[in-house]
């Protein structure tokens, strides 16, 4: 399972390129209100032996301190990406942070894009929607369109509902990026599930789709991945109607 420090990397990301991480989460625990069964920081109850959160003090310092090295080793950045071992969003200090953040990118890598990889669970506090408001990408995730199914493949914590999320990404007006897992299960991503999601898609009208399946050692055994040829055929009807999406095997 991974455990990241509060800034690592640049690592190659598939979807972002040259990604320097940012972790508002224990460097060696994991907090989340989802525990999903693909998560590559593995379950919740293996990540508790550690609570502590950086402050925006830690991430100024930590960040500033990588931004300094990579300019003067020549280190390219297309993306300072906020995931780490669980929400990031979960983290008080988060919109104070994602200020924060935005002024060193301007100072040091100016081209770099901010993004945040959320659950897109917390959209309807009012600090964490602002901050999202702000950065280049927020990639938002919805993985089912029922509460039945999100408890399948996410396993959210007690009053999580997708019809509040799907009213939340529409306040968004379009200007974030909806991310999607696939995954083979009994019932997973096929059928009345694709359909509903799509649905959704049209509602939520993001200004792009990353639609991906995992890449990784998964914490629930005999997971398995579609194809890139078969989620395109998946999501065809979306992209037939015009809507951009981005999808990673």
């Amino acid at each position: 399972m991974m455990r990241e420090t509060t800034v690592f990397g640049p690592i190659f990301s598939r979807r972002l390129g040259s990604s320097l991480g940012i972790n508002l989460l224990p460097q060696n625990g994991k907090i989340c209100n989802f525990d999903c069964v693909y998560c590559e920081c593995g379950w919740n109850k293996d990540g508790r032996e550690d609570t502590l959160l950086p402050t925006a003090d830690d991430v100024r310092e930590a960040l500033e301190a990588k931004l300094k090295a990579c300019v003067e080793d020549g280190i390219p950045i297309d993306s300072i990406t906020f995931s780490g071992d669980g929400e990031p969003t979960l983290n008080p200090q988060f919109p104070q942070i994602i200020g924060l953040t935005l002024a060193l990118r301007d100072r040091y890598y100016p081209a770099a894009k901010v993004s945040v990889l959320s659950n897109a669970t917390r959209c309807g506090c009012p600090g964490v929607f602002e901050a999202l408001q702000k950065v280049d990408n927020a990639i938002l995730k919805l993985d089912a369109p029922t509460d039945a199914q999100a408890a399948l493949v996410n396993r959210p914590a007690a009053g999580y509902h997708v019809a509040d999320v799907v009213e939340n990404l529409k306040r968004f007006e379009g200007k974030f990026v909806l991310q999607t897992m696939f995954l083979k299960g009994p019932g997973w991503a096929t059928g009345d599930w694709v359909e509903g999601w799509m649905e959704i898609v049209r509602q939520v009208k993001p200004r792009e789709v990353m639609v991906y399946t995992i890449d990784r050692e998964t914490p629930m055994a005999g997971l398995k991945k579609y194809t890139v040829e078969e989620m395109r055929s998946l999501v065809q009807p979306l992209i037939d109607e015009g809507f951009i999406i981005q999808i990673k095997g």
